[in-house]
């Protein structure tokens, strides 16, 4: 029977910890919405991105870029997979489809009559806007930083895909349903572990990947609600004149954020 390693539950934990405190920014932030809110006006969709949304992503993308050079955080990776290893768990691919659970629960959910905060198509735009982000990180940081994978079978391994898209799939849940339910609203983020935990388990990933690829996800979402409004003007042909564009820097061994924005 597999029981579960000290460094296992440290992941799990840290993990939860990313559920925890990205939900309590966002809880935080509702409480003074007329002040500083990520919604500047309910009726017509109109976010403003809040800074304090950014926090909980930037360090969790924080650590994993640090995991590649610390040699503290990278005993942790090593010593994550060595305790794997002598459990021997049997692997399992159900971590390819856990990371899109989350989204598809939305759309169950309103198929069955549970409405979400958007109609059908708002948020097929920005469920597809947070996957093109998320995307748009994770494809070029992979081949750019080149780390192995721990089972050798490739150097794609920085950051984690899989945890990136379980986490914007259960943001995207959060951000949903965390006005009428805030339960269900953070049920998606079971999901979003899962996935992370498995791609250690199953030797894809080392835990500063997963921990990276969880901030992205979450990134990426926050950030395609900040963009739908632009976005549904430029579908609509209002704002024609607008664009935004986002894209990853790396550059003399440092990783940013690129933002562009013509009126």
């Amino acid at each position: 029977m597999f029981s579960i390693s000290k460094n296992a539950i440290i992941l799990i934990l840290v993990l939860v910890n990313i559920c925890r405190v990205s939900a309590q920014d966002t809880i935080r932030t509702t409480n003074i919405v007329l002040q500083d809110s990520i919604i500047k006006n309910t009726n017509n969709n109109t976010y403003k991105l809040n800074y304090k949304h950014l926090i909980a992503p930037t360090v969790f993308i924080g650590f994993g870029i640090v995991s590649l050079e610390s040699d503290g955080l990278k005993q942790l990776n090593y010593s994550t997979r060595d305790e794997i290893g002598e459990h021997q768990p049997k692997h399992i691919s159900l971590d390819n489809y856990t990371q899109y659970a989350p989204a598809a629960m939305v759309y169950g959910l309103n198929a069955a009559g549970i409405k979400g905060r958007h109609n059908f198509r708002d948020r097929t735009i920005i469920y597809a806007t947070s996957q093109l982000i998320s995307a748009a990180f994770v494809v070029p940081l992979k081949h750019i930083v080149k780390e192995e994978r721990p089972d050798g079978s490739n150097n794609l391994s920085f950051p984690s895909g899989h945890t990136a898209t379980a986490f914007s799939s259960a943001q995207f849940m959060f951000r949903e349903y965390k006005d009428t339910n805030f339960w269900l609203s953070i049920s998606g983020y079971s999901f979003a572990v899962f996935t992370g935990v498995y791609r250690t388990i199953n030797d894809k990933h080392w835990v500063g990947d997963v921990v990276a690829g969880a901030g992205f996800g979450i990134l990426s979402t926050e950030l395609a609600y900040w963009l739908y409004p632009k976005i549904n003007g430029l579908l609509t042909g209002r704002n024609k004149n607008a664009s935004t564009m986002i894209m990853p820097l790396y550059q003399n061994k440092s990783f940013g954020i690129g933002l562009v924005q013509n009126f």
